[in-house]
């Protein structure tokens, strides 16, 4: 039966698959429509949640920050931390302040891997951690900063690899692939190891408010490149493995000393590369579906324009605006391609063919027709109006032949 007028036609739900429905559509031939129009958008939908799902189970588990500890590349650190990891010590890695600063504490350790991007209100508040430092290259402000004032830089031009000092660390080490360093002790609570001649030295300790804090010049000693060199390895392992916790703090350009409040930060790794492979899906199936449109369709203007007032109206544009070059390039294709219509010419024809075959046409020399038809633009209006005119008259005398 046929719905009365107005009234949306419903499928119940007992209406068998090959009943005649009441617009004089059946069940099945209505799925059928309606999977024909889904099946794309729907393997598309699949395909994106299949490259999300090899991209979560293929996501790489290390990465290339230079000493970061799951870094396996020659400025990575992850020998080092393999090693503490091996011996029982627990490894927090951070990239914030407030982050570093809410993992450590009394009795951890808390390597700082530079303080470059660091302002000096975040180097305070690292110190006020209360946990032992172990900061890599220091900018030299805020060395006296981390230490209290009790080491302090100087230029340095001295090298030894010998400890010189009784720090237990250094003397584990007994000898570095590094050569001396720019700290120097101001005040006896200071301990400067692997010291030149002058007492500048590459590695610093002191004790600032019950905690230890310990300056390394060169981060190099930590890297997977030189960590199995020398004593570089019994060095970084003394010094981040004092205690049994070390929170591993990375800082960046981002960093502004507050926990990361982005959403899109707590969004797995993956997403980015998901989010690209969509991106690239839907610009592919939106040039797709470009191509379904069909040639544009001309519309009729609600009014009539001669192409003379067009023509006049161009002129007085560039009359205006002083185009002569324009003009005198309009003027010059529309003579030599009527002309080159004119002697049989193809549309392709260049220049040279154009002017051969207009030299021979008009006998004039071929520089003549070559200055007419290419030449420089005129620099006044006299100009114009003579170019117009010499056109005119080539012209003429290629319709005489």
């Amino acid at each position: 039966p046929v719905p009365p007028t107005g009234t949306p036609a419903t499928v119940a739900p007992d209406v068998a698959p090959g009943a005649v429905l009441g617009d004089g559509t059946t069940a099945r031939g209505r799925a059928r429509s309606r999977w024909r129009r889904a099946r794309w958008p729907l393997v598309v939908l699949l395909g994106v949640l299949v490259a999300a799902a090899l991209a979560s189970v293929l996501e790489p588990r290390t990465s290339t920050d230079p000493l970061g500890h799951d870094n396996p590349e020659a400025d990575g650190a992850r020998a080092v931390a393999q090693v503490l990891t091996g011996q029982g010590v627990t490894i927090t890695p951070v990239s914030t302040t407030a982050d570093a600063a809410r993992a450590a504490g009394p009795g951890v350790t808390l390597l700082v891997s530079s303080t470059w991007y660091l302002s000096d209100e975040q180097v305070e508040r690292v110190r006020g951690t209360g946990a032992d430092l172990v900061v890599v290259s220091p900018d030299d402000w805020h060395v006296p900063v981390l230490t209290g004032g009790a080491v302090d830089v100087v230029w340095s031009a001295s090298t030894t690899v010998e400890p010189r000092c009784d720090d237990p660390a250094a003397r584990a080490a007994g000898t570095l692939t590094t050569s001396g360093g720019p700290y120097v002790a101001v005040t006896d609570a200071a301990s400067v190891c692997f010291t030149g001649s002058d007492g500048a030295g590459g590695v610093a300790s002191a004790t600032v408010d019950g905690a230890r804090v310990t300056l390394v010049s060169d981060g190099s000693v930590l890297t997977n490149r030189y960590v199995a060199d020398e004593g570089n390895a019994a060095l970084a392992l003394h010094l981040l493995g004092r205690n049994d916790e070390l929170v591993w703090y990375l800082p960046s350009a981002t960093d502004t000393g507050e926990s990361a409040t982005d959403p899109f930060a707590l969004l797995p790794p993956w997403v980015g590369p998901v989010a690209a492979q969509l991106g690239l899906v839907l610009a592919v199936v939106a040039l797709w579906r470009a191509r379904r449109l069909g040639r544009l369709v001309t519309e009729p203007l609600p009014v009539t324009v001669r192409a003379a007032e067009a023509t006049e109206g161009r002129a007085r544009l560039y009359r205006r605006a002083r185009s002569r070059g324009h003009a005198a390039a309009a003027l010059r294709a529309g003579t030599a391609r009527r002309a080159a219509g004119r002697l049989g010419l193809p549309r392709s024809a260049g220049a040279t063919d154009v002017v051969d075959a207009v030299a021979r046409a008009t006998r004039r020399p071929a520089e003549q027709v070559t200055a007419l038809l290419y030449g420089p633009p005129p620099t006044d209006d006299a100009g114009l109006l003579r170019l117009a005119r010499q056109l005119d008259e080539l012209e003429s005398e290629v319709h005489r032949t």
